[in-house]
Parts: C-alpha cells; sequence; structure tokens
C-alpha cells in the first residue's frame, strides 16, 4: 500500500526543488501516493485564495506534506502565508536536524545537534525588519536593555 502525501510544488522555485525532493523520495523505493495540491501565488490567482481548504484538508487527511517555497501575494491581505500555513495546522516546532557525514568534507570534525525553534507564538512574529532602520535599532535596544545580551547595532551607532 502506498503512503498518501501532499505534495505543494510552491512557487518560484518551488516546483523545481519539489521535483528533485520528489524524484530523491521515489529512488528509495518507497510507495508513495502524490496528491498534488496548491498554496501560494498560483493558488491565489486561480482561486482567489492562497491557502485554499481542499489543500489544508489534504494535508490534515494525510498528516504528511512536502512543500515548497510559496510565495504571500500581497493582495490577499495576509501578512505572511508560511506563518498562516503553520499557525492553521499548529505547526509549533520547527526541527532542524544536523549531522556530519563521513566521506562529506568538513570544516568540523564532529556535527550531530538538533535545533528546535517554536514557531507560531511569542518572540516568532512574522515581522521582518530592515538592517539600519529605525525600527531594526529599536528592536535591538529593547533585545540589550530586557535581556542584559550586548547586541551589536547593526548601523555602527
Amino acid at each position: 500500500m502506498a503512503t498518501r502525501v501532499t505534495i505543494v510544488p510552491g512557487d518560484g522555485i518551488g516546483p523545481e526543488v519539489i521535483g528533485a525532493a520528489r524524484r530523491a523520495i521515489e529512488a528509495t523505493g518507497v510507495r508513495i501516493g502524490w496528491d498534488r495540491r496548491e498554496i501560494g501565488a498560483g493558488a491565489f490567482a486561480r482561486t482567489g485564495d492562497p491557502l485554499p481548504g481542499a489543500s489544508l484538508d489534504s494535508i490534515r487527511a494525510n498528516r504528511v506534506a512536502l512543500k515548497g517555497p510559496v510565495e504571500t501575494p500581497p493582495a490577499s491581505g495576509m501578512r505572511s502565508l508560511n506563518l498562516a500555513l503553520r499557525r492553521t495546522l499548529d505547526l509549533y516546532a520547527n526541527v532542524r536536524p544536523c549531522r556530519l557525514y563521513g566521506g562529506i568534507p568538513s570544516l568540523y570534525g564532529a556535527v550531530d545537534i538538533v535545533v528546535v525553534r517554536e514557531n507560531t507564538e511569542g518572540m516568532y512574529t512574522g515581522i521582518e525588519l530592515e538592517m539600519g532602520t529605525p525600527g531594526a535599532e529599536e528592536v535591538i535596544r529593547f533585545i540589550a536593555s530586557t535581556t542584559g545580551i550586548v547586541v551589536p547595532s547593526d548601523t555602527g551607532s
């Protein structure tokens, strides 16, 4: 029996990246039943919704998805499509393992760590500030004053 997986090619380089990832997965011999869905700018252009309910339903039903990069269309009214997807599906943890494999050149002798980042609450707000702007400086001052951590200024001032 094939494992059902929602596949979301995404926008921009997404289809190329997801195509390569799909070929790598299929090369393992694991039987996958791909359920292709859309999220992002392409979905918005075709349906008026960057996060279609049918795509969310597929991810919920299959409980696994392979998603490429997606663009948040400015006209959608969403601040961040990725953040909306995380919150909608309660994807609260971003787990990133990093391991050094034998035979692969590296500057380091041994690497075996897992970084876990909370994705939906607290300091992760989806707000991004350009370096050197007054807003970025304000955030840096706030972090320094509330944590005691010395944060170098991004403008050199």
